[in-house]
């Protein structure tokens, strides 16, 4: 006996890249430096804000002030004013690294020097390898969806993942018919508990984004063991890269010395309230945003033969980032974060928009876009990070267009062809 998925269609698009970009208002490609950096100023001042009022109401709910009618609670209430601290610091500065992001892409200005300059220092202080990210993350660009040449949230396969091969008898390419033989197979082999699923999603959140830049994890799967983002031989990276790594290297080394000796000068505890749980929800927000836009069983993947450039751009998704926690909570995310995961298929349609013009892009190319390519407004939070985490297993080795399956061998989309090959011009090169 075999079980039946109803499945939607995914017409793989043959739109261009010119007619991409003739979509979107001229003016959205301008970028000024000022006003990147008014952005830039902005969120560090939020972030000294919340410094600002933790310090003080740490400071009113010392018992010794008798402020508090039971000096006992102290402990809970200085824990509560550094948790919120750390959550709300920890997301207006996932903003400042959005902007050593932009200045990585060259539009945060028109200067390749002040990009470079502003995104080697904005990374640098939050432990991120500036030029060897970058170099990585253009390749990213250049080669979105790609299951052998994208560089990061790379599928598994059927047969990385050790179960057994596709039986053509028993379940069909595409995951919508799949007996229930295969079904309990595969459960036995890949399926999670709620429990465990979230315990999974919860650590890839906390140690996904370190691990990455040291280890490759969730990166291209033909990378030899041992590759990361620090070694300037990596094979991720050209010869005349070197240099360029070395001075990313330096700028970690910087960052080391400095959270060292504020550690020394301040403290262990000071140290890490003030700036470690901020970093660590800045590393937790990266994830949750590149994660949910990239993958998602309504995401086509692709092999060599179906790849081109729109394609890739097109296969990413929009997030309202908080907002399935309210309204204000979506705004508030939004402007935090920069819109960066509100607008990301513009933002790989042409990665050099600046984000304050991304909005009125994004609005843009929704009026060309097939209602099926139009994948904006979902939501972008935990519950969402849960349902993805689970629903997302594995592709199959064999398709040159190959979407998620879950624990069950089920495929919520299918392709569907039309005549013409889109164009592959527009693919971003680093230099």
């Amino acid at each position: 006996m075999s079980s039946k998925q109803d499945q939607g269609v995914y017409v793989v698009p043959d739109i261009t890249i010119k007619e991409l970009l003739a979509a979107i208002p001229p003016h959205c490609f301008h970028r000024s430096a000022l006003k990147s950096s008014m952005y830039m100023f902005w969120n560090m001042f939020v972030v000294y804000i919340f410094y600002t009022v933790a310090t003080y109401a740490d400071a009113y709910v010392d018992p010794q002030s008798l402020s508090l009618p039971h000096p006992a609670l102290y402990p809970f209430a200085r824990f509560s004013v550094w948790a919120l601290y750390g959550f709300w610091a920890g997301l207006f500065a996932t903003g400042l690294w959005v902007v050593g992001h932009e200045a990585g892409h060259q539009s945060f200005s028109d200067s390749k020097a002040i990009n470079n300059t502003v995104g080697w220092i904005i990374h640098s202080a939050l432990g991120v390898p500036y030029h060897s990210w970058r170099i990585t993350h253009a390749k990213h660009h250049a080669s979105t969806g790609h299951m052998t040449q994208d560089q990061v949230f790379v599928p598994s396969t059927r047969s990385e993942l050790g179960v057994k091969p596709l039986d053509p008898k028993r379940e069909d390419l595409h995951g919508a018919n799949v007996s229930e033989e295969v079904k309990k197979e595969l459960w036995e082999a890949l399926g999670d508990s709620p429990i465990g699923a979230t315990l999974g999603f919860m650590s890839y959140l906390i140690a996904g984004w370190p691990l990455y830049l040291l280890i490759n994890a969730s990166g291209q799967q033909r990378y030899p063991k041992g590759t990361n983002h620090f070694k300037p031989s990596a094979v991720m990276f050209s010869p005349h890269h070197y240099a360029q790594i070395v001075v990313s290297d330096v700028g970690i080394c910087l960052w080391l010395a400095a959270v060292a000796a504020s550690v020394h000068h301040f403290g262990l505890a000071t140290v890490f309230r003030v700036y470690g749980v901020p970093y660590l929800w800045v590393n937790h927000w990266l994830v949750l945003i590149t994660f949910l836009q990239h993958t998602d069983p309504l995401l086509p993947h692709y092999r060599a033969p179906e790849f081109t450039f729109p394609r890739g751009a097109l296969s990413t998704l929009d997030r309202n980032l908080l907002g399935d926690l309210g309204s204000v909570m979506g705004w508030i995310g939004a402007h935090a974060t920069l819109g960066i995961s509100e607008t990301h298929i513009a933002h790989h349609v042409s990665s050099k928009i600046p984000h304050y013009n991304a909005w009125e892009a994004s609005a843009a190319l929704r009026k060309v876009l097939p209602t099926g390519l139009r994948l904006d407004g979902k939501p972008g939070g935990w519950a969402e990070m849960y349902r993805v985490f689970r629903e997302c297993k594995f592709v199959e080795d064999e398709g040159d267009v190959v979407f998620y399956k879950n624990a069950q061998g089920l495929a919520k989309m299918r392709p569907v062809f039309n005549d013409i090959t889109a164009s592959d011009s527009g693919i971003e090169v680093d230099k």
